[in-house]
């Protein structure tokens, strides 16, 4: 899928990558002071979250799932501006009055981290986000971007623990697929 700057840049992380980007977000975390509870937005969260919440002691630990309608739904300019569903959601009474920080893989348009920090200010929590990679060139928010992130990029992003779920998703997204072991150098 081309745009006006050509296609989209892959970066394929290894865990090492990741072991580096939790590296800069924890001392940023740390001076923030403490969360109460973090929210792990599935899938892309569960594991970043888990590196996160070992190393800040975080043990209340809770999921989110948010499903946003597929290309086949709506038109693009439609899809863009529905509201979500939320799969699973902690209850409101396990929100309010609590510092919470939601953690994703990516802020891409911004969607999914902005609608599970909306839906969690509503409960009456104190909200904070979180991702590994922020990229400001695909956001949707201009005046809303993550609180915490380890980096920017404007690439589309492969983390280690996708690796064996195929490239059928990327293939749609970039038409030159994944590398070939020439190309790794």
């Amino acid at each position: 899928m081309a745009s006006s700057r050509g296609p989209l840049r892959q970066e394929w992380l290894t865990w090492s990558d990741v072991d580096k980007l939790v590296d800069v977000l924890v001392p940023q975390l740390r001076v923030a002071g403490g969360f109460d509870t973090m929210i792990l937005i599935t899938r892309g969260g569960i594991i970043p979250g888990g590196l996160l919440s070992e190393a800040l002691d975080i043990t209340n630990v809770l999921t989110a799932a948010v499903d946003f309608p597929s290309e086949h739904d709506l038109d693009a300019k439609a899809r863009l501006l529905v509201w979500p569903k939320f799969l699973q959601f902690p209850k409101d009474d396990l929100l309010a009055d609590h510092r919470i920080l939601i953690v994703d893989d990516v802020w891409g348009s911004g969607r999914t981290s902005t609608a599970v920090k909306s839906r969690c200010q509503s409960a009456g929590a104190t909200v904070f986000t979180c991702v590994l990679h922020f990229n400001p060139y695909r956001s949707l928010f201009s005046r809303a971007e993550p609180d915490y992130y380890g980096a920017v990029t404007d690439a589309y992003i492969v983390y280690p623990w996708e690796l064996d779920r195929g490239t059928d998703g990327i293939a749609r997204m970039i038409p030159e697929g994944p590398p070939t072991p020439t190309d790794t150098n």
